[in-house]
């Protein structure tokens, strides 16, 4: 595998980040905000993996601080401090802007949602239909010409504003709902950001210059590329998701579970 191909496959995660630096007696002193505090808690208690680096914490607003702790935080039971003023404080990074989807039998759950659903190890089970967990695939089993140029990621380009975390937060839900499934077609199902790398690189890139949707079409024609020459293990660990809450639904046929380090997708087998 070349360095080429693992520096791809981790994109997002590492872009303008670095993972959290143990936590010292220095985080708490540097600290002026409750979630800032939070934060320092949070990598001590060794929660701190896929989170920014002190630095590039504190450069986010709170609202985006919020939803970076949210899930790091609730499993050490610890509660995140409510902003004010944003629509962050009652929803994970990854969820979906009102209102709910209507209802049909091919939904994961009565709404769209997994209340009803089962996490089983590598699989979800739900009423109408289950999701299995999708490993990478080789080429052979690939739909043709899904490697070709003309397959394209097809990202718009952000043009709202980039302070606004709602219109934020709704760009990249819909680009993370194309992305996901573009992954899973070229056979890198087991190889995809989570949200929070997904957030994280649009700001990374964006506040560097770089337009987002144009880099991610250029890593993905990459990525076709290399997939082309390249042998993939089928998966990179064994860890497995623990909750159904760290899991959500990106269409009627995958659903997409992260603890903000690992990223696993669920794809029902009639897809």
């Amino acid at each position: 595998m070349t360095t080429r191909w693992l520096a791809l496959v981790v994109l997002g995660a590492c872009v303008g980040s670095t993972l959290a630096a143990p936590a010292d007696d220095a985080c708490m002193d540097g600290a002026k905000t409750e979630l800032e505090e939070l934060y320092c808690t949070v990598v001590s208690e060794g929660q701190g993996a896929g989170l920014p680096s002190p630095t590039d914490f504190k450069r986010n607003d709170p609202g985006v601080q919020a939803l970076l702790l949210r899930r790091p935080a609730g499993r050490l039971g610890l509660e995140v401090p409510q902003v004010s003023g944003t629509s962050a404080k009652s929803q994970p990074p990854h969820a979906k802007p009102e209102p709910a989807p209507a209802e049909t039998e091919d939904d994961p759950g009565p709404t769209g949602r997994l209340t009803e659903c089962r996490l089983e190890g590598k699989r979800i089970t739900c009423p109408q239909r289950r999701f299995e967990l999708v490993a990478n695939q080789p080429n052979s089993k690939l739909a043709e010409d899904v490697l070709e140029p003309d397959n394209r990621l097809g990202l718009s380009s952000f043009k709202d504003n980039r302070n606004d975390e709602e219109e934020v937060r709704r760009y990249l839900s819909d680009a993370y709902d194309r992305y996901i499934p573009k992954m899973v077609d070229i056979g890198l199902g087991a190889n995809t950001m989570s949200f929070t790398a997904f957030h994280n690189a649009f700001h990374t890139m964006e506040e560097g210059g770089v337009d987002f949707a144009r880099r991610m079409e250029q890593t993905f024609a990459l990525l076709k590329q290399d997939k082309k020459s390249l042998a993939v293990k089928a998966r990179y660990h064994d860890e497995l998701p623990q909750d159904l809450s760290l899991c959500t639904v990106i269409n009627r046929d995958i659903v997409v579970c992260d603890n903000v380090g690992t990223n696993w997708v669920f794809v029902s087998p009639s897809r």
